[in-house]
């Protein structure tokens, strides 16, 4: 059984101010990856509305977002029939199993979580317990359904290190209870924002989305940054400066090697590299804007999906822990 429940970043898909969620950035630093392992584990994806409450920002459109997230993966090839979609809320036992290491956590624990200290910073007008606790639901989206591998990169090892923890001290206290959960390592390439100085994502506004039009994508793309050395066309670049040709490693990689010797020779501005990077997004993310357009003309399948994908979760949720 492989488990995977969103990290901070992610959650902030509930928090975008758009109609649309997911960013390029995500599909192709988490999303393709999520698609692929279910060749080789059943997997379980949850999306996550409890965790996303923490921000108690635009929660009218929280179930609207929770559709709009399942559109994007769907789309992405994301299969209902092989692996459980569901959302967090509808198995309540998860909230249940929280209370419970919540008292075994310590304090000090989860105030040393690096996120913990960013996301206060950003929202420090609402520091509540549930970003405080948020390590300790994490777990407990984790180990209520029996999960014995958890994929992440090396930077997010930490986080799933504390759950390791918290289900130790559980099991010592009450006794070889919880599965506790082993990390594969997964490659998730950090892209990086339009503005060239974060990774991409709706945090920081700089992101492209999935679902944007093609005009939309040309007209965000158009506004990056690029090689900061190079002030004019005539100037030669330096690829391996610029967070747009950073973009066409995944968009237009086969056009990579050309686009390099142009940059460096001047043979090619700026302005005409960013139109070759929206071409190339727009190129690549055409069959999966189109499969998100066929889902979106069948809301009672979303609906059942969902509904499916909750039943057969709180059925792992209710067996007991297989030790």
């Amino acid at each position: 059984m492989l488990n995977f429940c969103l990290d901070y970043e992610e959650k902030s898909i509930f928090r975008s101010k758009t109609h649309r969620q997911t960013a390029i950035g995500n599909y192709i630093g988490a999303i393709q990856n999520y698609v692929a392992l279910q060749d080789d584990y059943d997997c379980v994806y949850c999306i996550v509305d409890l965790h996303a409450l923490t921000s108690l920002e635009e929660t009218d459109k929280l179930q609207y977002n929770i559709k709009e997230m399942l559109l994007d993966w769907l789309a992405a090839g994301l299969d209902p029939a092989r692996s459980i979609l569901f959302v967090q809320s509808d198995v309540p036992e998860v909230t249940e199993l929280h209370t419970l290491l919540s008292m075994v956590t310590p304090l000090g624990w989860l105030l040393r979580v690096p996120t913990f200290k960013e996301k206060a910073r950003s929202q420090s007008a609402n520091v509540n317990y549930g970003l405080v606790g948020y390590p300790v639901l994490m777990a407990s989206d984790i180990t209520l359904y029996k999960a014995e591998v958890v994929p992440v990169g090396e930077d997010q090892l930490p986080h799933l290190e504390l759950s390791r923890e918290i289900v130790r001290r559980f099991n010592s206290l009450f006794g070889d209870t919880l599965v506790e959960p082993k990390a594969k390592l997964t490659n998730y390439p950090m892209v990086m924002g339009l503005n060239g100085v974060q990774k991409m994502g709706k945090s920081y506004q700089n992101h492209i989305e999935l679902a944007a039009t093609p005009e939309e994508t040309q007209k965000l793309v158009m506004t990056a940054v690029t090689d900061t050395e190079r002030k004019f066309k005539k100037d030669p670049g330096h690829p391996e400066a610029c967070n747009v040709y950073s973009l066409h490693k995944y968009f237009n990689s086969g056009n990579l090697a050309r686009i390099e010797t142009e940059c460096r020779a001047a043979q090619i501005g700026c302005v005409d590299c960013k139109k070759l990077l929206a071409a190339g997004i727009n190129n690549a993310l055409g069959p999966f804007r189109a499969k998100r357009k066929e889902f979106e003309q069948k809301p009672q399948l979303i609906n059942d999906i969902l509904d499916d994908g909750g039943q057969r979760a709180q059925k792992i949720a209710r067996q007991p822990c297989p030790r």
